[in-house]
């Protein structure tokens, strides 16, 4: 079974891809908002590992950071490249302006949840980075200690934070 995700509201819609030959066209209708779409059946130039690689190599690259979300319930893996200044964290939601949406099915993890701040001195060229709780209704958490609403607390290379039944693995650039 295939998962194909809704141009309009991001609900996935699953398929038998068996059933079709590479290189046929469908057409399909969403379960929840009823839009009709296209796809083509076919293979990707790269694998799934090697995408899941460009994708880290290429946040990287940016040398702000990365972010590395781990659902511990679902086993779906994201990675996410920061940007200097504040990075927005929550569940992905049509029409949320937020930095990372994160593609989750864990409705304990709020829609704007926390924020990781991304400071690069002038002087010395290195980064900083803080993390606070945006407030969220389960709170946010470092290392399992939760943080207080609005705190404020720094954050180095390898830091595990917990937002919901999700947990995110920070790597410093």
């Amino acid at each position: 079974m295939k998962r194909i995700r809704c141009p309009k509201c991001k609900q996935y819609n699953t398929f038998d891809e068996t059933r079709y030959s590479k290189g046929q066209s469908l057409v399909f209708e969403c379960t929840s908002c009823r839009k009709q779409f296209r796809i083509r059946i076919g293979t990707s130039k790269l694998s799934s590992v090697d995408k899941d690689e460009a994708d880290k190599q290429d946040a990287e690259d940016l040398g702000f950071g990365l972010i590395e979300v781990v659902e511990n319930v679902f086993a779906y893996r994201q990675s996410f490249a920061l940007k200097e200044g504040d990075n927005i964290i929550g569940r992905q939601n049509p029409g949320d302006n937020i930095t990372i949406p994160i593609e989750t099915t864990d409705r304990s993890m709020d829609r704007r949840h926390c924020v990781i701040t991304v400071t690069r001195d002038p002087s010395t060229g290195k980064n900083s980075y803080s993390l606070r709780d945006y407030p969220s209704l389960t709170g946010t958490f470092l290392f399992n200690r939760i943080l207080g609403n609005r705190e404020q607390v720094m954050i180095e290379d390898g830091a595990i934070i917990t937002l919901g039944a999700t947990t995110l693995i920070f790597t410093a650039d």
